[in-house]
């Protein structure tokens, strides 16, 4: 299980980068569309103005039963070692065990 600060951290993550997502979203695109080098910096300036955790980059994907943010599949919003015991549980439907 992951640490509560650390699940909390990630979901003021998350939220941050709802509110600055449509800003940095408009803000890439006047980039594209200003022709002069010295508009762009000044427009590259107030994207670097806003909070570094509201990038989309920051956000990690965790586990949705024990928030561990490595080994997840996107398909599940588990980790390995949680999705692989509930195959073996006969939890997920449509998920078959490899044997070799």
């Amino acid at each position: 299980m992951a640490k509560k600060s650390l699940i909390h951290r990630e979901k003021k993550r998350q939220k941050l980068e709802e509110k600055y997502h449509l800003i940095r979203r408009s803000s890439k695109k006047e980039i594209s569309k200003v022709p002069s080098l010295s508009e762009k910096w000044k427009i590259h300036g107030k994207l670097q103005s806003s909070p570094r955790n509201s990038a989309p980059t920051r956000l990690h994907r965790r586990c949705f039963s024990t928030g561990r943010p490595r080994a997840n599949y996107r398909d599940f919003g588990l980790s390995g070692h949680i999705l692989r015991e509930m195959v073996h549980a006969c939890l997920l439907p449509g998920a078959t065990r490899s044997s070799w």
